[in-house]
């Protein structure tokens, strides 16, 4: 009986133990991939177009505008300050303000409407993986399922075909993603502010931050 007694009381203090929020992933969703200058120019268009619907919501048409660099300087980027994807979508989203017949000037004035924009690197150290989306592994089921009174040759064909369609699915994901935001300021409130999210190859991380200036040591932390 006292044996009894202890084993329930083991059980409860394991119960107790265990009652926590147990994690659980977000709903599955797509997020899009910048691989390509194209992609930096459709982001260009994307956010052009925005600036322009404001300008015209906001009876703003003559007004001028300006796109600043990310690191802020009006005469430019220092050396290290600048970067792949900040000239780019500078150049891009200007040509683009241009085409849309909006003012733009080539240099920072009192009157000039502000448009700026900064890029966020995100590095996520531990490896994430993209599983089949909802209902792919039912409908591989059912489809194995259907033939489990069938030859074995059968069988084995259809098992195989399962598991190549199962593993094709799944990705690997890199390990950065980056935040693009874009704003347009007037007497220091907001007319418009944009933040888009991007996977990116890990090995084009660098395209996406200003390099290292020459002599600076880039100090890690032991951990401890």
């Amino acid at each position: 009986m006292g044996k009894r007694c202890l084993l329930c009381l083991a059980v409860v203090l394991v119960a107790g133990c265990s009652r926590i929020p147990q994690p659980s992933s977000y709903t599955f969703s797509e997020q899009r991939k910048m691989q390509a200058a194209y992609h930096w120019q459709v982001l260009a268009d994307d956010v052009a177009g925005q600036i322009n619907a404001v300008l015209v919501n906001n009876g703003l048409l003559d007004i001028p505008v300006y796109v600043e660099h990310s690191c802020g300087q009006p005469a430019g980027c220092g050396k290290g300050g600048t970067f792949a994807f900040d000239e780019a979508f500078n150049d891009l989203l200007t040509s683009r303000l241009v085409n849309f017949g909006v003012p733009t000037r080539a240099k920072k004035e009192k009157d000039s409407l502000v448009v700026d924009y900064k890029i966020q690197v995100v590095y996520h150290r531990a490896s994430r993986y993209q599983w089949p989306q909802p209902g792919v592994l039912t409908a591989l089921t059912t489809g194995i399922m259907v033939f489990r009174n069938a030859p074995w040759e059968i069988g084995a064909i259809a098992a195989a075909a399962g598991a190549d369609a199962l593993w094709s699915t799944e990705v690997t994901n890199g390990h950065y993603e980056i935040i693009v935001t874009t704003s347009m300021v007037d007497n220091n409130l907001y007319l418009m502010r944009k933040s888009d999210i991007y996977y990116i190859n890990d090995l084009d991380f660098w395209q996406y931050q200003p390099t290292r200036p020459a002599g600076e040591i880039e100090l890690t932390s032991s951990g401890f």
